[in-house]
């Protein structure tokens, strides 16, 4: 088993930034995706950007130009910078990271974005 640990939520105003990071609890893992997904207030969960164990990245296409993925393989560590934050941002954050036996889930963390 393994445990993924979020942190960087939190409140903003519009136009503002935050940085979300992910630490899986093994770092000997081998996971085949890891990235952010987000469920916002009555919306389904949605990928937001992740990472394919070759380094594909693939974005979803409301923040395309404003979050920024980036990954610490060797620590099995993913971060997410969000600039151009708006208020449909506004949802919890969740870390995924999936390999062909399981998929694993972080706890959530709550970004707000104020207008």
């Amino acid at each position: 088993q393994v445990q993924l640990v979020e942190s960087g939520g939190g409140s903003v105003q519009a136009g503002g930034s935050l940085r979300l990071s992910c630490a899986a609890s093994r770092s000997s893992f081998i996971f085949t995706r890891m990235g952010w997904y987000r469920e916002g207030p009555g919306k389904q969960r949605e990928l937001v950007a992740d990472f394919s164990y070759s380094g594909v990245i693939t974005y979803g296409d409301s923040v395309k130009g404003r979050f920024t993925i980036s990954r610490n393989k060797s620590r099995n560590a993913v971060y997410l910078q969000m600039n151009s934050l708006e208020p449909e941002d506004s949802a919890v954050y969740y870390c995924n990271a999936g390999v062909p036996q399981a998929n694993f889930w972080g706890q959530g963390t709550q970004v707000i974005v104020s207008s």
